[in-house]
């Protein structure tokens, strides 16, 4: 966090800006200055006021600069540039190798609002001279505060074109960065919700660098709570006037969170995909990134600290919205494109405005939850799934037969368990669906199902549900939602290598290595119910023989039981059965349970297949616990446990292995597609 001397800025002419300007060929050069008549040079006029416009600014001189065939460029410098309280910061320009031509100073001290009104009158006295002076032909302006207000209204009144921007890709994360500015049209409250920050992040106790406000008015005493709790001198906190805009990209960018209300938070950081922390109205109406919390209103420091806990040390995606690393290409193209020869008049260019889907520190407040979808051989279910696992509502109906059908009825079911989690305040942050087959989860697409669940292949199911609930959608395979909830819920929480078998109608799995859930290269990883145990064993849905599949899964199970029944070898005393009741694999256990030793001999030799897998499973990842799931796994867990001292190598023979705890592994497992993305941003 030092704030070693910069290195000198290097100019655009070697970078990509150079490239797509070169390209530009030399017949289209000619075609437009000789649009604007006798080769006339394009005289541009930048007006930079401060340390944050000028970092917007600087990339855009830097082009100007490159190509003087083009254009002349002249450097106005006024406002709190030129005050030593704020760093002099005009030097940063100078060290950059621009020609200064002329200093204006037009900040009235006071930092209230009498003196923000002197400042922009001051400025618009001495502004027209410059403007008479130079002549130019554009000026370019930044932002919106009250010194960008006094360039844009001297240049309009003196038929001066003017280009109007607001806003490019430069791992500890164990800092904080802090830039919080007064609100001019709320000074009280903006020192008020200041003094709250500095209290939550005295208490959060993180390395923090904070940086003084700007000059708006509210600047004095905000500075005077800084210095009245100590900040200074505190031994978690830096505290500075003034960061080089070089350095402080490079802060925000590797920083765990940037907390205040400075427009670099909704902008730049984005980028980076830092987490931000987004304190009171400053910039209400902005559009953020999914990076963004915001705490608008607090009456003490617990609701900034709860957003510390939420956001520091995320990353999140990076994001786009405020630009693609392009703009100054786009600039000067703009630029160049210019007719003098046409009347003036204002223009507006709007880019595209995109749904916010940044989140309120308030609606964190409210029950964090997921929709979970399963889609199962029999059932469909849908549940809402609060962030610490509590189903709190579930939906369930028969799975259609048919692709359509069954599209429908998730929608249905998804939009009201959506509905419905209003009244129960839960908010909903995304959905989750596990499904049966090989999964593409980057895509969201079911690439081929299961015999299981028929037409149900080449699925794209992210798209219809994401554009009927205008929530982000995730897919996975249900092997590998059940490791997620184990990994969340479960006994594989905090356990860095394990794997999880599904042992129910079929049998599958996941595997987690190093905290992460592995896909494979094709999104066939874990496929464990098709490990191969015999070479001749019985057949299996996959069409191969001697999976563990064909032995141990509920459809085996339920093979086996039907030929005893037909054999009248099945029922002992104790059981009975209706005429029109179907044989399942509930009854061979319960007949084995009875004393049945046909029945006990099938289930024995079920889990040694079983535990062989696991074997093969052990002598291949080497994880530190095999968890077992589903309504089998407590009938297979003593013979798995017995096969892996016999049959597995020493080294491996110390691994634990455990009937899962969860009640629901699927819909948990469908839920933790959506909560851990939303929690950790890294699955």
């Amino acid at each position: 966090m030092g704030t070693n001397s910069p290195p000198r800025r290097e100019p655009l002419a070697r970078g990509p800006h150079e490239v797509y300007f070169k390209n530009l060929s030399k017949q289209k050069q000619k075609e437009v200055m000789e649009k604007n008549g006798n080769n006339h040079k394009l005289r541009v006029c930048v007006a930079t006021c401060n340390r944050a416009d000028y970092s917007k600014l600087a990339p855009i001189m830097f082009g100007i600069k490159a190509e003087p065939q083009f254009f002349e460029l002249d450097v106005v410098v006024l406002g709190s540039h030129l005050i030593d309280d704020y760093g002099n910061t005009y030097r940063m320009i100078e060290q950059d190798d621009f020609d200064i031509h002329t200093r204006l100073h037009t900040i009235v001290r006071g930092e209230d609002e009498a003196a923000m009104v002197e400042s922009v009158g001051l400025a618009l006295v001495k502004l027209p001279d410059v403007l008479n002076r130079l002549k130019p032909d554009i000026m370019i302006v930044h932002g919106d505060r009250f010194d960008a207000l006094a360039l844009a209204t001297s240049a309009a009144l003196m038929n001066i074109r003017i280009l109007h921007i607001e806003g490019d890709d430069v791992k500890t994360r164990d800092y904080i960065v802090a830039l919080q500015h007064p609100v001019t049209t709320d000074i009280k409250h903006s020192i008020k919700m200041f003094e709250l920050t500095l209290d939550a992040l005295i208490s959060f106790n993180k390395r923090t660098l904070v940086l003084f406000p700007n000059v708006d008015a509210g600047s004095k005493e905000m500075v005077r709570v800084m210095r009245k709790k100590g900040i200074e001198h505190h031994p978690n906190f830096r505290a500075v006037k003034h960061v080089p805009f070089d350095q402080f990209i490079q802060l925000v960018a590797h920083a765990g969170c940037m907390i205040g209300n400075s427009s670099c938070g909704v902008r730049e950081v984005g980028a980076f995909g830092t987490p931000v922390i987004n304190l009171g109205t400053r910039q209400t109406g902005r559009e953020t990134g999914e990076n963004v919390l915001h705490v608008r209103d607090a009456d003490t420091q617990d609701k900034i600290l709860h957003a510390l806990q939420l956001q520091f040390g995320k990353q999140y995606p990076c994001s786009k919205i405020y630009g693609d690393g392009n703009a100054v290409p786009r600039i000067l193209k703009f630029l160049k494109s210019i007719d003098l020869k046409e009347p003036l008049q204002k223009k507006f260019c709007f880019p595209p405005v995109k749904d916010n889907i940044s989140q309120d520190i308030d609606h964190i407040l409210e029950t964090q939850s997921a929709l979970a979808v399963d889609l199962g051989g029999t059932n469909l279910r849908v549940a809402i799934v609060s962030m610490k696992g509590e189903i709190v509502k579930k939906y369930t109906q028969l799975n259609p037969k048919t692709y359509e059908d069954r599209l429908e009825l998730i929608l249905k079911m998804c939009v009201e368990a959506a509905s419905e989690a209003v009244n129960v305040n839960c908010r909903i942050l995304g959905v989750g669906i596990s499904t049966g087959g090989r999964v593409n989860p980057r895509e969201g697409i079911v690439l081929h199902s299961t015999k299981l669940i028929q037409e149900w292949s080449s699925v794209d199911l992210r798209t219809p549900v994401s554009d009927a609930l205008h929530l982000p959608v995730w897919v996975d395979n249900d092997g590998n939602c059940a490791a997620l909830a184990e990994r969340k819920f479960g006994h594989g929480k905090g356990i860095e290598n394990f794997v999880t078998l599904i042992t129910g109608t079929g049998i599958g799995g996941g595997i987690v290595h190093q905290h992460e859930l592995i896909h494979g290269s094709s999104f066939c990883a874990a496929e464990l119910g098709h490990i191969v145990v015999s070479l001749d064993g019985p057949e299996c849905l996959c069409g191969s023989q001697g999976c563990i599949e064909a032995y141990a899964s509920g459809i085996a199970l339920q093979r086996e039981a039907k030929k005893l029944h037909d054999e009248d070898l099945l029922l002992v005393e104790g059981m009975s059965m209706k005429k029109e009741e179907v044989v399942s694999a509930a009854h061979l256990i319960q007949a084995a349970k009875l004393g049945n030793t046909k029945a006990d001999s099938i289930l024995r030799t079920a889990g040694t297949a079983l535990g062989l897998g696991v074997v093969n499973i052990l002598h291949t990842m080497n994880p530190s616990l095999v968890i077992l799931s589903g309504v089998l796994a407590s009938h297979y867990v003593n013979a798995v446990k017995d096969v892996i001292n016999r049959q597995a190598l020493s080294s491996v023979k110390t691994v634990d292995v455990v009937v899962s705890n969860l009640a629901d592994p699927a819909l948990l497992g469908a839920a933790s597609l959506v909560l851990d993305y939303t929690t950790r941003r890294i699955y």
